[in-house]
């Protein structure tokens, strides 16, 4: 297919084989068991793939549309050998991906038309979400961006100074307070900041707790009000940071924050540490919310772009 003729940055594509290792060793060496001693693609060889899929973290619901996709072309093209069966995996997944149409960009940019642009991040503690932050920080000054962040996960004195420490490397201006200080207070007055500055981007931190999502969804509601007391629409967007070696535990927590606010991307972060490299398939599929970023390792470069033609190339080649 044509989106495989793609030219992709030597540089970022290296960082994402390597990010992605894991999974695809873990995956391959068990299809390589699968089809062993099989010359076509049959009911067996599709059974022991659904298995594995599902065993990936793709997801069940995900994993059947794949191999509905799979028989069909077994089906259209009458005999299928089982050489051909990784390209027809790379090809019906990116088709799979497609339908969402997101996963297209290859840069670290926003909306032009808005400024500043307010992103508010979400996710419960532990799954790099303060990492995230500093990363994307990173990334869109290196882009010529003026960058403001707000600590206003002020449950945790840890997350406030986390990203007191990522703002001082990377070199941002941040707004916080005192631990246990109001969060919607910190949004608002980094907002204020943020226009006075003259800023081109805002990220804001909020809580990672899901003990009570009626609390959760309180607090996030609250901080998104008094926002819009400085910035009209804001945030612009809501990014989820996930963990994506907890596997299916990353779809609960999915589950839990789309009820408590209205995500509109994701972030899925320690891909390199991880087998469990399927899990952005299915999470992309189904939430219908784009992932947007992908972390492949530790460095402060690692935090990509998810482009879902680059990420299935390395994920199946």
């Amino acid at each position: 297919m044509s989106f495989f003729k793609r030219i992709f940055s030597s540089e970022k594509k290296e960082t994402l084989d390597k990010g992605l290792e894991k999974s695809k060793t873990n995956f391959f060496s068990k299809l390589t068991k699968a089809v062993a001693g099989k010359s076509k693609v049959d009911d067996e060889v599709l059974d022991n793939l659904e298995e594995i899929l599902v065993a990936s973290d793709v997801g069940v619901n995900t994993t059947l549309k794949i191999i509905t996709r799979i028989e069909n072309r077994v089906a259209s093209d009458k005999y299928l050998g089982i050489e051909e069966l990784n390209q027809i995996l790379r090809e019906e997944i990116a088709a799979l991906l497609s339908e969402t149409n997101t996963g297209e960009a290859t840069e670290f940019v926003i909306p032009i038309q808005t400024k500043p642009y307010v992103l508010m991040v979400v996710g419960v503690n532990g799954v790099g979400k303060t990492t995230t932050i500093g990363k994307l920080a990173y990334q869109f000054k290196k882009q010529g961006y003026n960058v403001v962040l707000g600590a206003a996960d002020t449950f945790r004195a840890a997350a406030i100074d986390q990203l007191q420490i990522w703002a001082d490397r990377v070199g941002v201006p941040i707004v916080r307070q005192e631990m246990g200080s109001d969060p919607a207070s910190v949004a608002f007055d980094t907002l204020q900041s943020a226009v006075a500055q003259n800023a081109d981007i805002v990220i804001i931190d909020t809580a990672g707790r899901l003990h009570n999502k009626i609390n959760l969804m309180n607090e996030l509601t609250k901080v998104k009000r008094v926002m819009q007391k400085v910035v009209g629409d804001a945030p612009h967007d809501v990014l989820l940071v996930l963990d994506g070696s907890t596997g299916q535990n990353a779809f609960e927590q999915a589950k839990q924050f789309t009820a408590a606010t209205e995500v509109t991307c994701l972030a899925v972060t320690k891909l390199d540490g991880t087998a469990k490299g399927g899990v952005v398939i299915g999470i992309s599929d189904q939430f219908q919310i784009p992932v947007k970023y992908i972390g492949v390792g530790e460095g402060i470069e690692d935090l990509q772009v998810f482009n879902k033609y680059e990420f299935v190339d390395s994920f199946f080649k």
